[in-house]
């Protein structure tokens, strides 16, 4: 299945912000966007990768620096924004690395997964007209909950373990976003998505090295490729759907077409969503500012 076989609206004029954009399922989702007319603006720490892919896309791109790793460099390109965005996609991720700390001290995934777009999104909502969509995993399902007497897993760390833990904070943002979105009478919607089982850059980098060989050789063998992953991210982003909806692949082993994807119990636990907005609100300095 290709994105020209999907209805796709004319977004000629229009703005759409991408995180991690300069490979993968975001450089593949920027073709598509550009391919509809927007301007895409690629969100990417290393300038000079963005440019690099840039060049790849037809259509209008501009490449702006931002590290999710620091919240003083998401707090910078905020500032530096002007104008409507009728796209918000937070797609940039890392993927089961071993143990780290961002620039200001929280575990990595965690912070860049979620916390540097959950500060992200709340700095630039006030420019946003359209939607919020953010890129999780059905891997979500390996966290039984958010550890929020241990957020930094300093008590149990493993790469998958916080991988789990970020991707369903994700989800559990949407959720809490669209609520907030309702309540203030907003027409701005707060949409997930996740890729299926895709080949790219992300895997392989546990540290592990028979974890990483097994996972170069199912990329290989089951994977789909990143522009097929990247097509449940263009669906939440350009199809009809309703709030906090969580886009997927619908056929066998996470691949095929998008559409409608399940969740886990944990991920639609709206206690759960409104205790981790908390959370995030300390830990970052931002609020929902609508």
């Amino acid at each position: 299945m290709s994105a020209e076989k999907i209805s796709m609206p004319d977004l000629d004029g229009r703005t759409a912000v991408i995180t991690g954009a300069n490979s993968g399922l975001g450089l593949e989702t920027a073709k598509v966007l550009a391919g509809l007319g927007a301007r895409v603006v690629l969100a990417v720490r290393d300038t000079g990768k963005g440019e690099a892919a840039a060049r790849s896309i037809e259509g209008e791109t501009e490449v702006r620096r931002l590290d999710l790793a620091d919240l003083a460099s998401v707090r910078a390109f905020a500032e530096g924004w002007k104008g409507d965005l009728e796209l918000l996609i937070n797609n940039a991720g890392l993927m089961a690395i071993p143990k780290s700390t961002t620039e200001d001290g929280f575990e990595t995934q965690f912070g860049v997964n979620h916390l540097g777009h959950f500060a992200l999104t709340n700095l630039l909502l006030e420019h946003v007209t359209g939607r919020v969509v953010t890129v999780s995993s059905g891997l979500h399902r390996l966290s039984r909950g958010i550890h929020f007497d241990d957020v930094n897993l300093e008590k149990g760390y493993t790469p998958y373990r916080a991988y789990g833990q970020s991707k369903l904070a994700n989800l559990l943002f949407t959720l809490e976003l669209q609520r907030r979105l309702d309540e203030v009478g907003s027409p701005v919607l707060a949409v997930a998505a996740h890729p299926g089982y895709a080949a790219t850059n992300l895997q392989g980098r546990t540290g592990n090295a028979l974890e990483d060989r097994v996972m170069g050789v199912l990329n290989k063998v089951v994977a789909q490729s990143a522009a097929h992953g990247a097509l449940p991210t263009i669906h939440a982003a350009t199809q009809d759907v309703p709030g906090a909806f969580f886009a997927g692949p619908t056929g066998l082993f996470m691949n095929g077409a998008p559409g409608p994807s399940s969740r886990s119990s944990v991920a639609r636990d709206a206690e759960a969503a409104r205790r981790l907005w908390d959370l995030s609100e300390e830990l970052t300095g931002v609020s929902f500012l609508l």
